[in-house]
């Protein structure tokens, strides 16, 4: 193996290692965003509470994903100030937030009210879970069900940006 491969082989490894550490933060701010979307949704009296919850947990996911990003997955550029690094961390989150919200509403409003088949699929589901007794998110309706599913997939489909977003802009080139 002559330098190059070496070097782009540890260049690989250092990408893999960082994605990881990403996954583990990402995973920690969303356990922290669900819970937070989920007790909310339950709570809010209103038929698009699952939007005010949506905003909500990101919110508070948001600071403990600051935090814990830029001290554990990307390396702080040294011609950033704090306030900086954080402004851009919040417009990439508020874009975030506007693509999961917009993901959350498609997916609520749009492919289950219009796809009999994911509409079916959600019924077979919460009957599968309430008939072996692991509803564990205590899911009552196949709307509960659509919301939940509807927050898994924004989730996946944000985290990419928020990867992609951060480390063009807020780490050391």
């Amino acid at each position: 193996m002559d330098k190059d491969e070496n070097k782009k082989s540890g260049k690989n490894k250092n990408l893999f290692t960082q994605i990881l550490k990403f996954g583990v933060v990402g995973g920690l701010a969303f356990l922290i965003d669900f819970a937070v979307y989920t007790i909310s949704n339950k709570l809010l009296p209103f038929e698009k509470g699952y939007v005010v919850a949506g905003v909500l947990g990101f919110s508070i996911s948001l600071i403990f994903n600051y935090l814990a990003s830029m001290k554990f997955v990307f390396e702080r550029r040294e011609d950033t100030s704090r306030k900086k690094e954080f402004t851009i961390f919040l417009v990439l989150s508020l874009i975030g937030l506007g693509l999961n919200e917009l993901f959350l509403i498609l997916y609520v409003e749009g492919m289950d009210a219009h796809m009999g088949w994911l509409h079916s699929l959600h019924e077979w589901i919460l009957s599968f879970v309430d008939e072996k007794g692991i509803n564990i998110l205590k899911i009552k309706n196949v709307k509960e069900m659509t919301e939940f599913f509807a927050k898994i997939f924004a989730t996946a489909l944000v985290m990419v940006y928020n990867f992609i977003s951060r480390k063009m802009t807020l780490e050391k080139k």
